[in-house]
């Protein structure tokens, strides 16, 4: 009985070894800038992704057609989305969903549509689409992600596309040649600053061959960044100098706007 279970635990791994043979293609990818500079002035800006797909001679020969899926992911943070109902004749927040550690920016491309690249079993796992990507919430005492018509995050997910920083196309990846690809990635006014992660999955008749990582990140520079680094190091120096601007600015417009 002792040799059983050790038999039976070799059986599996090797089952499972020869059912997940290793990838044959592999992706190098890289983006037009590492980091970008965002100064007061700053109206937004595109990083370019680009890279190919390489072969080794266990790339069976007759696949060629590949399709690619770029998902860009921007600072997480937790965010709120209320429901504002109107009583007594006032609009009033009547209720709120909390959103914990989504993506201030996410962007999905691809060089054609989700549905047409893979099953719908493959998208949810592999998260393709806005409608797929998962964003945990706080449900009373639980934390889960919902369905995707659920009404606040259907209200979350359009107010952050409405400000560009929630997006999908479905053609923005091209194809150069067989196996050179490129993208851009539009990056608006409102982009937040941090670290943004780069994934990138490489599909052929409809099952995930291989994938690949980069990033970038976005950075003030300049009087705007002078001042973050002041408030996040020096909070007391920070708060004193807020309020004795404040109080100067208020004694100047008492003098100038007195009347005699």
């Amino acid at each position: 009985m002792r040799l059983r279970a050790p038999l039976a635990i070799i059986g599996l791994v090797a089952a499972t070894s020869a059912a997940a043979p290793a990838s044959a293609e592999r992706l190098i990818v890289s983006v037009s800038n590492h980091r970008v500079t965002v100064t007061p002035n700053y109206s937004g800006g595109e990083l370019v992704l680009f890279g190919s797909v390489e072969k080794d001679d266990k790339t069976p020969s007759n696949r060629s057609n590949y399709d690619l899926v770029v998902t860009v992911a921007g600072p997480r943070a937790d965010m709120v989305t209320r429901r504002k109902e109107r009583k007594f004749g006032i609009w009033i927040n009547t209720d709120s969903r909390h959103f914990l550690q989504v993506p201030g920016y996410l962007a999905l491309f691809s060089n054609r549509p989700f549905d047409q690249i893979a099953s719908p079993e493959v998208q949810r796992r592999q998260q393709l689409g806005l409608n797929n990507v998962t964003l945990v919430q706080r449900v009373g005492p639980d934390f889960a992600d919902v369905v995707p018509n659920d009404p606040f995050r259907s209200a979350f997910v359009r107010l952050r596309s409405e400000h560009d920083l929630y997006r999908e196309a479905t053609s923005a990846v091209t194809f150069l040649t067989p196996t050179l690809f490129r993208t851009g990635i539009p990056l608006p006014a409102e982009v937040p600053i941090g670290t943004y992660n780069v994934e990138i999955k490489l599909f052929s008749d409809g099952a995930l061959v291989t994938k690949t990582e980069s990033a970038f990140e976005i950075v003030k520079i300049g009087f705007e960044q002078f001042v973050a680094t002041t408030a996040r190091q020096n909070g007391l120096v920070y708060g004193l100098v807020t309020a004795f601007m404040a109080l100067m600015t208020g004694w100047m417009a008492s003098i100038v706007f007195r009347k005699d």
